[in-house]
């Protein structure tokens, strides 16, 4: 249900807009539209968070320390230990550090996790999400 609540709106906006510009006629001969419409963005929250770009790709990953992120789904961890496995096979230099996150959402900046959570974050060079589904 929540997946198709999504792709509802986005179908219902491309309606209105694909009725938008059906219904736009060109009026004058200097090209006007006789019809003019604005595109409002149907989602009621804005995310308080100004996007940001991606982090830099590492060159090489010997001798580098790779945190490996675990959501608190089962098979979490067991995906991180064996990701842990096989990148110490290939790469024998590699050092990994498996954080188990406690909660399936998020980790509240005002809660005890959180010192403990963005301590890992600054001791390793890159960080692979596992998400255990």
């Amino acid at each position: 249900m929540r997946k198709s609540v999504p792709i509802a709106i986005l179908a219902l906006l491309a309606v209105v807009i694909a009725f938008a510009v059906s219904a736009c006629q060109v009026g004058t001969a200097q090209g006007e539209a006789e019809y003019q419409y604005e595109v409002m963005n149907p989602w009621a929250d804005v995310d308080p968070i100004p996007p940001r770009s991606i982090s830099p790709r590492l060159d090489a990953l010997d001798g580098k320390k790779i945190g490996l992120f675990a959501n608190s789904k089962r098979s979490a961890v067991p995906q991180a230990r064996m990701l842990e496995k096989k990148l110490k096979g290939k790469i024998p230099t590699i050092q990994t550090d498996l954080y188990h996150a406690p909660d399936p959402n998020y980790i509240a900046q005002d809660s005890p996790e959180w010192g403990k959570f963005s301590a890992w974050i600054k001791s390793v060079d890159a960080i692979v999400l596992m998400v255990g589904d």
